[in-house]
């Protein structure tokens, strides 16, 4: 949510764990909850972040039969990733099937995201899906740290050591655009991703870490028709909200297919719509996001 300008180092721990901690979060108070801010090289929090902080501050609100089936976002201001982040929570209704929190976020006395999610106990129903795009998998494919490698000669130096740090969700981009020279290209993309190690068994961990990771590129995919990406320097991209809903079960440490589209944009905002799957063609979440698009002034 916006480009960096200050110089980063690599964290020297174990990556993934330092994500579950950063998502775990410390109680406060009931209902009440701190998370720590992490800078991934873009000068505010990654929206990711808070999504996904916010879902693990709902979730241990909830009794261990409820599972998050969905949730709705919106981004109201920048985070300073040199702060923390308060979480509360608002138990809005408790039934026997459905559990509703709303969650709003608080930094500096302002709030800079606010979130309902919805709980749900297993259920028997009718099942149907969309089938998984015939896609390309990812072996072979650049992760998104060879490409920042590739490019490093044209990443701000305040910005670059992050974006070559080792990361805790390996992502590969199947049809990528060059960053720094994009082309026109249909207003789709396709990304694997999962987590670089082993995830502990605990299915609100595995679905807060895809909240985070479902913020990733999702905004600028709306960008590719236009010949623009987030890099380009008359745009400005940010995330303005973000809807997700979870459908089956799923690991984050096994290989998951991100297939985004962007249906419209127009009047400074794009929307994309996205569907992720098991690499063997389970439909497992779906995402919808309205970014920001701002082409700015000379």
């Amino acid at each position: 949510m916006g480009k960096g300008n200050k110089m980063n180092v690599c964290y020297e721990g174990n990556v993934l764990e330092e994500l579950l901690q950063l998502l775990a979060l410390e109680k406060i108070e009931d209902n009440i909850y701190r998370g720590q801010s992490q800078d991934l090289g873009f000068g505010n929090v990654f929206g990711g972040q808070v999504l996904g902080q916010a879902l693990s501050a709902a979730s241990r609100t909830v009794e261990s039969n409820f599972h998050a089936h969905s949730l709705h976002g919106y981004f109201m201001r920048a985070g300073d990733a040199t702060k923390p982040i308060v979480y509360t929570i608002d138990c809005i209704r408790d039934g026997k099937s459905f559990v509703t929190r709303r969650v709003v976020a608080v930094q500096k006395g302002h709030a800079i995201f606010s979130m309902a999610a919805s709980f749900h106990t297993d259920e028997q129903g009718y099942e149907h899906q969309d089938e998984m795009p015939d896609i390309q998998g990812p072996d072979g494919i650049e992760s998104d740290v060879e490409v920042a490698r590739r490019f490093s000669d044209h990443i701000p130096r305040a910005s670059l050591e992050k974006f070559l740090c080792k990361k805790p969700i390996e992502i590969r981009v199947v049809n990528p655009v060059n960053p720094f020279n994009p082309k026109s290209m249909p207003p789709e993309r396709y990304i694997w991703f999962r987590a670089i190690d082993k995830i502990p068994d605990d299915a609100a961990a595995h679905r807060y870490i895809l909240a985070y990771a479902s913020d990733f590129y999702v905004a600028s995919t709306a960008l590719y028709p236009h010949g623009k990406t987030f890099w380009s320097p008359d745009m400005q991209v940010a995330s303005l909200d973000h809807s997700m809903w979870f459908h089956r079960e799923f690991r984050m440490d096994d290989w998951l297919l991100y297939v985004m589209k962007s249906p419209s944009a127009c009047k400074a905002r794009g929307l994309s719509i996205g569907s992720i799957y098991t690499r063997d063609g389970v439909l497992v979440a779906s995402v919808a996001q309205e970014g920001l698009l701002r082409p700015l002034k000379k």
